[in-house]
């Protein structure tokens, strides 16, 4: 039973009014000891010509308790609605573990195409930390979208243009060797990167024919096309070894490169609608109430600018987008919205779909990080240590080591994951060590214990048929708030994607696992009559599920021994 959407009936009938706007009305009263739904009576004031408090107090005596509402009480001008406990927790326990896997999804996105930018590494240089950002805060998004319906398509989109693959190209032919770079591509091409800027400094000829090799890369050049095309490769190759780690998968790879062949068209409608200003040789749009956006440099070849604009058009064309998401990091706002507003002004509808999804920086206590210098903490290298300090931590506490090899890798990944999810995504992350590696307090791998304790539990039960099962008993408080919190998840999905803020999720998965460690240490769960016993077995299989189901959508993984 929807227990809100029966209350907005009762307080429709009542007052009559729209049940649907009475509804968007309904809301959680802050402290629990004012009820579990809460009517705020101002919107009928002046309808009904009389002050809120009067309202609440006049509903008040004509909703009468009944099976469904324990109890209603006027609160100022709050109409305050108490459930029958006993009722609520049943439904909600038999509704989670029927929907199963299920248990939160929704159909609000059926029919509707979203397509998800994020990650988006630069080819022939490290996947560092600092991507994790984007790559967390994108497959969670990707992640949740899907799971309200939406046909989600997530597209990594490669920098694999510019005039530094002229300076790569010039490091290769200069000091390359193709059997060494094979055996460790990309970090063997950063070094080589790396080298260029150290010797350049030293003689500034080699960025004039760096800039002379990627001419011949943009004009089609057999040699250079064919390097750029082979460090591609092995690149991709390479970031794949790390999304597999993850869990990660993309629908498509095209990168700058793919887009700088298709500017034309775009570039010709600017042109066609005079919206180009010639400003010192290049050409740029002017805008009212920002800086201008340059969007062909002095000898007409493209920027980001131009080929963002190009994939936009390209993407409304082939995946017909409801919503269009960049997860980039917040430098970049000004960008988009130049972007936005060209496209605005092409007069391209799609252009309202379009939404950068902003997030913070991520940087070492010591200073930031830089690929020219050399100053990276790879993220497989986090990876690994992550996995490895999950291993040591469990076979500390004495877990087998067929346990560690199941949950090390999940756990591990888990934790780094949980630690970019965290908090608003708009927050600065410091990469440290102890922190990303915690395993202590509000973190992954607690959620991930709560989770795998209510298994244990579930293991000691014995029981897999729970019919007797009686929730005619005092509900405890614990276990109440418990259930609360487990109804509360596809409203949480919802405003997490409503904000583009998984962390809404992670917020709410952890205040579960609290929850239930609480109901765990003050309610006999295997103790007591029968049928109390598989009541709150059913509670406790529930909340293993809403967790797994919380969890996935942060893109970890859960454990059943830890």
């Amino acid at each position: 039973m929807d227990f809100k959407s029966y209350i907005a009936e009762k307080i429709a009938v009542a007052a009559e009014g729209d049940k649907e706007a009475i509804l968007a009305l309904i809301e959680k009263p802050k402290d629990e000891a004012m009820g579990d739904a809460a009517f705020p009576c101002f919107s009928l004031s002046r309808v009904l010509r009389k002050a809120p408090n009067m309202i609440a107090a006049d509903l008040s005596e004509k909703i009468a308790s009944d099976d469904v509402i324990g109890e209603v009480r006027a609160v100022g001008g709050y109409l305050n609605f108490f459930f029958n406990k006993k009722l609520f927790v049943s439904e909600l326990a038999e509704k989670i573990i029927k929907e199963g896997d299920s248990y939160g999804k929704s159909t609000d996105g059926e029919g509707k195409n979203v397509v998800i930018d994020f990650s988006s590494p630069n080819i022939v240089k490290p996947f560092h930390v600092g991507h994790l950002f984007s790559t967390a805060v994108g497959n969670s998004l990707s992640r949740i979208y899907d799971f309200l319906g939406y046909k989600v398509e997530k597209l990594n989109y490669l920098g694999d243009w510019g005039t530094q693959f002229g300076k790569v190209i010039t490091a290769y032919k200069m000091w390359g060797d193709k059997e060494i770079v094979e055996k460790d591509p990309i970090n063997e091409l950063n070094k080589l990167y790396v080298r260029f800027h150290e010797e350049a400094e030293k003689d500034s000829s080699l960025e004039d024919r760096a800039r002379s090799e990627f001419h011949l890369l943009e004009t089609g050049d057999e040699e250079n096309y064919g390097l750029w095309n082979w460090f591609r490769e092995v690149s991709i190759e390479e970031f794949k070894k790390v999304y597999d780690k993850m869990g990660i998968t993309f629908d498509s790879y095209n990168g700058e490169a793919f887009f700088a062949k298709r500017t034309d068209s775009i570039v010709g409608e600017l042109k066609e609608k005079n919206l180009l200003t010639l400003s010192e040789g290049a050409y740029i749009v002017e805008f009212p109430d920002m800086p201008p956006s340059i969007v062909l440099k002095q000898d007409g070849s493209t920027i980001y600018t131009t080929r963002d604009l190009a994939s936009a058009e390209y993407r409304a064309n082939t995946y017909n987008f409801d919503k269009n998401i960049y997860v980039v990091g917040l430098p970049q706002s000004l960008h988009f919205k130049q972007i936005f507003a060209i496209l605005e002004k092409l007069g391209k509808d799609y252009a309202k779909n379009c939404t950068h999804v902003g997030f913070g920086t991520v940087k070492f206590a010591t200073g930031a990080m830089s690929t020219r210098s050399g100053n990276v903490v790879l993220l497989e290298t986090v990876l690994s240590e992550a996995i490895n300090k999950t291993a040591e931590i469990m076979r500390a506490n004495g877990n087998s080591e067929e346990d560690i090899a199941d949950a090390a890798n999940k756990v591990g990944i888990g934790a780094i994951f949980y630690t970019f999810l965290k908090n608003s995504r708009e927050k600065d992350i410091i990469f440290d060590w102890d922190d990303i590696l915690d395993f202590n307090g509000e973190s992954g791998p607690y959620v991930q214990y709560s989770y795998a304790r209510g298994k244990s539990v579930m293991r000691k039960a014995e029981i897999t048929d729970y019919s007797g099962a009686s929730f005619d008993y005092d509900i405890t408080p614990e276990e109440y708030s418990l259930c609360k919190l487990l109804s509360e998840f596809t409203d949480t999905v919802r405003a997490a994607s409503e904000k583009n803020e998984p962390f809404y999720i992670n917020r709410y998965v952890t205040n579960v696992a609290k929850a239930f460690n609480k109901f765990y240490n003050t309610t006999p769960i295997l103790k007591g009559e029968e049928s109390v016993m598989k009541a709150r077995l059913l509670i406790t299989e529930a909340t293993t599920i809403c967790i797994k189901n919380a969890l996935a959508l942060l893109g970890i993984n859960t454990v059943e021994r830890m």
